[in-house]
């Protein structure tokens, strides 16, 4: 059995609850063999009490050391140590939150950014945590720094801007295989502030205007196009309709009169128009 197994299965060996009912049975004994004997050991004892009963809650456990050695993890609820010859390291199992400050980072593209982050991380194993290092949440500080550069430093800016989630999740898990070890579990990782040099910053707005300037000349000239489209199959249907076009200029007069301004329209029947075209024609195949 390695010394993985050894830590998850071991518990706290039930030494103290011995020694403190052994404590309170000699205190007992000791009413029927002297008054003073009993109230000094009694004495004594409700002191040891108060040294040795520790109340765990739920949501932490206890890391016992025996003369120095590991004994275990112990609670939640009421525990029991033996003073001045066990000592008892308390470990939070809730989710924590650990802010990753703001690292100056150079990406693929050679463009030098600041990002910042928040690691959200909890222990599942105290025994490893409390032996496998120093301070866990310094480590975990670290190792999350240091992942964020390396990776951040291997993308270019426009993958990085707009692959946020993605890139976040591989640093976390690049830190949540390194601190496995440790007992910690890295139940996620969000860049939050990405911030740009100011002359990056113009430049992405030029592109940003250029871009919508091109989409609206594109769009314009879509709509031109559907518009001489359906001007030429209107075109068409007035030409082949008969009295149609005079329909058509009826309506446009009946527009034109909504104008108050003074206006004088002279209306020519498109008939003599026609007419009169018609005998130039004529007249001009007479003279040849």
């Amino acid at each position: 059995m390695d010394e993985d197994s050894n830590y998850a299965a071991r518990q706290a060996s039930s030494m103290p609850v011995v020694v403190l009912l052994l404590f309170a049975l000699i205190t007992l004994v000791s009413l029927f063999v002297s008054t003073a004997l009993f109230w000094t050991l009694f004495t004594v004892f409700i002191f040891y009490l108060v040294l040795a009963v520790k109340v765990i809650p739920e949501y932490r456990r206890g890391v016992l050391f025996t003369l120095g050695r590991y004994d275990g993890v112990t609670g939640p609820g009421l525990v029991v140590i033996v003073p001045l010859v066990q000592s008892l390291r308390i470990v939070d199992l809730r989710v924590q939150t650990l802010d990753i400050p703001p690292q100056e980072v150079i990406t693929k593209d050679n463009v030098s950014v600041r990002v910042n982050g928040v690691v959200f991380y909890r222990v599942i194993d105290p025994a490893k945590a409390t032996l496998r290092v120093h301070d866990y949440v310094y480590a975990t500080s670290a190792i999350a720094q240091t992942t964020l550069r390396d990776v951040i430093g291997g993308v270019e800016l426009d993958e990085l801007l707009e692959n946020r989630d993605t890139i976040a999740q591989e640093i976390r898990r690049i830190v949540d295989a390194k601190t496995d070890e440790w007992g910690i579990d890295i139940t996620e990782i969000r860049l939050q502030d990405i911030t740009l040099p100011d002359n990056m910053k113009r430049a992405m707005a030029v592109q940003a205007e250029a871009e919508r300037e091109k989409r609206a000349v594109i769009i314009k000239a879509e709509g031109d196009l559907a518009a001489a489209e359906n001007y030429a199959k209107a075109a068409a249907k007035l030409a082949t309709t008969p009295g149609a076009l005079t329909l058509r200029t009826l309506q446009t007069l009946s527009d034109l009169s909504k104008d108050p301004s003074q206006k004088f329209y002279f209306v020519v029947p498109l008939e003599l128009l026609e007419s009169w075209i018609e005998a130039r024609k004529t007249a001009e195949k007479k003279k040849k």
